[in-house]
């Protein structure tokens, strides 16, 4: 048995050479369902279909999504996760393909998911790397994301204050929420690049001064939700100088 992860940026178009003959090596591709009407899982199965690789879906445990203690309950729901997949991949065995959003390094948890997978089950798996939102976010608006010589800081919304007490000034935040935007009013002098379904015909890019562009950064948003029924989004705050 093998386990393959690869990164797949957002969707086909973003399949590296190196991930389209990995993906054509794999016997099936496992995915969470988390819904009748997952659009997300129907990227996954046009990539699959592309590469004529059959999907596998595994309906995703529930999550609490406003939990007490987050660090434990993520814990436990990858704990319910490694376990559902793990059943699949003993019953079907053969070489196992997991696709993941964006990059496998950065704000995802396939690879503590499938580390305990492949452990439970007794196989060697590998990671390839895929299109990064970050990455995709800079080409768009054509920008670098530091300034010469200088750091980038990439974080969760839900750490932005902590990053903003420790007098970080460069800052990428990752899969925010409507309300995250909103609550970037205190920074109305920062600069800020903003980007929702990278690479997609839903896409929507706003930039400029938070004070200046947020009302349109809410709408863009609620744009992007509306034509896709989903939005990843992932914007650089950098302080004024």
């Amino acid at each position: 048995m093998k386990v393959r992860l690869l990164g797949v940026g957002m969707g086909p178009q973003h399949v590296t050479v190196e991930v389209a003959r990995a993906l054509r090596s794999c016997d099936y591709v496992v995915a969470a369902s988390k819904s009748d009407n997952d659009e997300l899982l129907a990227i996954r199965q046009a990539i699959c279909e592309e590469y004529g690789v059959e999907l596998v879906a595994v309906p995703d445990p529930m999550r609490d999504r406003d939990p007490g203690d987050y660090p434990a309950t993520v814990a436990a729901w990858h704990d319910a996760r490694a376990a559902a997949y793990a059943e699949v991949i003993r019953e079907r065995a053969g070489t196992a393909a997991f696709l993941v959003w964006g990059d496998p390094s950065l704000y995802d948890s396939t690879i503590r998911v499938v580390g305990r997978v492949a452990e439970s089950v007794g196989a060697d798996w590998d990671v390839l790397p895929g299109v990064s939102a970050p990455s995709l976010l800079a080409a768009r608006h054509r920008i670098v994301l530091h300034e010469v010589g200088q750091p980038v800081h990439i974080t969760s919304p839900r750490r932005l204050p902590e990053a903003l007490a420790q007098d970080e000034t460069n800052i990428v935040v990752m899969l925010g929420n409507e309300a995250d935007l909103t609550a970037l009013v205190a920074l109305g002098e920062w600069s800020i690049w903003w980007g929702a379904n990278l690479g997609t015909g839903s896409e929507e890019l706003v930039s400029g001064q938070v004070a200046d562009v947020l009302a349109d950064l809410v709408a863009a948003r609620a744009r992007a939700k509306q034509a896709a029924g989903w939005v990843m989004d992932v914007h650089l705050l950098r302080a004024p100088a």
